[in-house]
């Protein structure tokens, strides 16, 4: 906006010596021309206007421009007197910024508030002005890119005003199509600006509007700004590059042989198809050239296909692949799967005669409107369809709730500081690529569950970012998750295309852990759980909470050891003696009747889970459960001796079929887990010797039971009570089932 300024004496000259790319400036130089003869209407359209006007019309033939034309005469009226450091007028800049939407194709409404854009900050037209004259959307739109000022917002000013820009924009994305369009005309005349200030504008360039232009498809306006912002903070190896592109201007393009061979195989296959060279631009070749060394000729462009239909494009690519030779692994179907940012085309990169390879774009000419416009190509997404047309195919209808923005507006509410906002948008939009996991079968340990539904995620998140995307702060009671139908930790980084499952436990109270934060790349699950934390003193949240205690005092999930105690009763069927066990458990820990002679807990690993190979429910190595108990030889048989299968007082008499089993649980940590167990297991009529709880790993824990069945063919309907209890993924029997001795006399 005002800030910025054109060169003053020759534009061309100061940029040359700064060694800047040069804009195509025929345009401007007429709107500068006309703009200092004032708003002399000639036809009822003033001259400045005229070359706005042709370019306008050529994109939408049938425009109304008297509503330009006023726009035009309250701007130039408005910023009468006002002057660039250049000397020219002022006017000049909203002109340049409106003929570079209108060459992008905007509709009538975006060209009319782009040249107001800047009436309101820097003139004494009001907002309620603009509203009376031009409309409640216009008015919406200037006022999106309107700047909060300095003298109320102090250094907060920037990234206030870019926060309010990226709501403005929730609402109507035409806002930042005119602020990226207002950026790119000031970064193309920064050249009069001290070093220090261009450095500082093309820094926040860079890392926030370059990356918002990628986001909402506009890759005209990002490779320019690109390779402005290059020139500035890379001068070096910008000039490395524009040496690199004249060595080879002189040599035989081996694209252009390529192109023509591309060309006559189109015709002779009867494809209306027309074929094109497309350079790249600096960066572009700038980053080839780190990639691949070396340059070649066909390294510095790519081919480009337009065809009329979608289903030529398959046409174009069945063509190619047979009368040259494929680069397979360069292949990439965007139609089919389109980008996060609208972007469509089939990629592909077949090999010359000679060996070169040339990277192929094949598209349709409505794609390729929108792969240089993105969302500007849309015109108004927000007008109701024509006559009840539909929406063109792979297009979206509303672009404005794309998934980086709902999550990105849906975090800035939580963020009222404007430094940890102006640092968590610069790093979610670091994120330079989006992938989207579908989340099947959200699930709580209760049997909730719901459909699939796709969430769009940056490149790189984990199952926390998953978790917090789709449930907001109810994330914090996630318990565990399964990727493709596979148990997986809660850091297990996801790919685009991944099926996500997500188990949330009961407790509303449950936190998260300090280390989820290691296992973010969302700025929403970052800043969610540094609010969890930060509100309960930093403490630590074991997964879903696993230093809280059952009702009944006895420790959870965070259970280290067996006890050793003297045996309690046998506890009764109905599940209230396995209760009052585990409240009688010493010292906070698990000990669940168990005997003097009771087995060692076996020592704290990792549970089973994410690396284990086949379905989640299987555990490597353990046998599997058929739901018979066998019964061991006599019990007094030689070797059969261990603790666990040491005569006890209160197992059946010698008529009695009982039996004694080891079973363990692999679990999600959460509250009132072993109390649940121990009551399915009461409940099965099962009395518990010993038990034995490992530490928590990564959200899950081992509960080691010794039981005494009454007996064997018991065990099945005890296996189904304990792997239904809420939490529980596995149960498996360690060992097989040994029969109960008798009692001693």
């Amino acid at each position: 906006m005002s800030a910025e300024a054109t060169n003053p004496g020759n534009p061309d000259t100061a940029r040359s010596r700064r060694g800047l790319p040069r804009p195509a400036l025929h345009g401007l130089r007429r709107i500068g021309r006309a703009a200092l003869l004032g708003p002399a209407p000639r036809g009822g359209l003033p001259d400045a206007l005229e070359h706005v006007a042709k370019v306008h019309r050529g994109h939408h033939p049938h425009a109304d421009l008297a509503i330009l034309a006023k726009a035009y005469t309250l701007a130039e009226s408005s910023h009468r007197g006002q002057m660039r450091k250049s000397g020219e007028p002022y006017i000049t800049h909203p002109l340049a910024v409106t003929l570079i939407l209108a060459e992008l194709g905007a509709e009538t409404t975006t060209l009319t508030a782009s040249l107001l854009h800047d009436t309101v900050e820097d003139t004494e037209v009001t907002l309620d002005q603009v509203r009376a004259e031009f409309g409640a959307e216009v008015r919406y739109l200037v006022d999106g890119v309107t700047k909060l000022e300095k003298v109320d917002y102090g250094a907060a000013a920037e990234p206030e005003t870019f926060r309010k820009m990226l709501v403005a924009t929730g609402h109507d994305v035409r806002v930042m199509s005119i602020k990226l369009a207002d950026r790119l005309h000031n970064m193309r005349t920064l050249g009069v600006m001290r070093p220090e200030k261009q450095v500082r504008i093309a820094k926040v360039t860079r890392d926030v509007l370059i990356p918002l232009a990628e986001r909402l498809g506009v890759q005209a306006l990002k490779s320019e700004l690109e390779d402005l912002v290059f020139a500035i903070l890379h001068p070096e190896e910008y000039a490395a590059t524009r040496r690199l592109l004249r060595a080879h201007a002189d040599r035989r393009d081996p694209l252009a042989v390529l192109a023509a061979r591309m060309r006559t195989v189109l015709t002779d296959a009867g494809i209306d198809a027309e074929v094109r060279l497309r350079p790249r631009h600096l960066v572009s070749v700038h980053r080839v050239r780190r990639a691949r060394g070396e340059l070649t000729g066909a390294d510095l462009g790519r081919i480009l296909v337009l065809v009329p239909e979608d289903a030529d494009c398959y046409a174009v690519l069945g063509e190619l692949h047979t009368c040259f030779t494929p680069v397979v692994s360069e292949f990439k179907d965007f139609i089919a799967a389109p980008k996060f940012n609208l972007y469509q085309s089939l990629h592909t990169a077949v090999a010359g005669e000679a060996g070169e390879i040339a990277e192929t774009l094949i598209r349709t000419h409505q794609m390729h409107r929108v792969a240089e416009a993105g969302v500007i190509a849309l015109g108004n997404p927000y007008a109701a369809p024509v006559d009840g047309a539909d929406t063109p195919d792979g297009e979206r209808a509303d672009p404005t709730r794309p998934g980086w923005l709902s999550r990105l507006l849906e975090w800035q509410r939580a963020t009222p500081d404007s430094d940890t906002f102006w640092s968590s948008l610069r790093d979610d939009l670091a994120q330079d690529r989006e992938i989207t996991v579908f989340c099947t079968g959200d699930t709580a340990p209760g049997g909730r569950t719901a459909g699939a539904r796709p969430v769009g995620l940056p490149a790189g998140s984990s199952c926390v970012d998953g978790a917090y995307a789709l449930h907001g702060e109810d994330a914090h009671r996630c318990i565990g998750a399964r990727v493709n139908g596979r148990l997986a930790t809660l850091s297990t980084v996801l790919c685009d295309g991944d099926s996500l499952q997500l188990l949330l436990g009961p407790d509303a109270a449950a936190g998260p852990s300090p280390e989820w934060l290691d296992h973010t790349r969302t700025p929403a699950a970052r800043l969610a759980i540094g609010r969890w934390l930060a509100g309960r003193g930093g403490e630590p949240g074991e997964g879903a909470s696993a230093a809280a205690l059952s009702p009944d005092g006895a420790a959870l999930g965070g259970v280290a050891s067996v006890v050793d105690a003297p045996s309690p009763p046998a506890p009764e069927a109905d599940g209230g003696g396995a209760r009052d066990a585990v409240a009688g458990a010493p010292g906070g820990r698990a000990a669940v009747g168990a005997p003097s002679a009771g087995p060692t807990a076996p020592s704290a690993r990792p549970a089973a889970g994410p690396t284990a190979p086949g379905t989640p429910d299987e555990a490597p190595g353990a046998p599997e459960d058929t739901g018979a108990a066998t019964p061991d030889e006599a019990p007094g048989a030689a070797g059969d001796a261990s603790p666990a299968d040491a005569p006890d007082p209160g197992a059946p008499g010698p008529a009695g079929h009982g039996c004694r089993v080891t079973l363990r649980a692999e679990a999600f940590s959460r509250p009132h887990l072993l109390a649940d167990l121990t009551e399915a297991i009461a409940v099965q009529g099962a009395a518990v010797v010993a038990a034995a709880v490992e530490p928590p790993y990564e959200q899950r824990v081992r509960h080691t039971y010794t039981l005494r069945l009454p007996d064997a063919a018991a065990l099945p309907a005890l296996l189904r009570a304990m792997r239904q209890v809420p939490g529980v993924y596995d149960v498996t029997r360690d060992g097989r089932p040994r029969r109960a001795p008798a009692p001693r006399p």
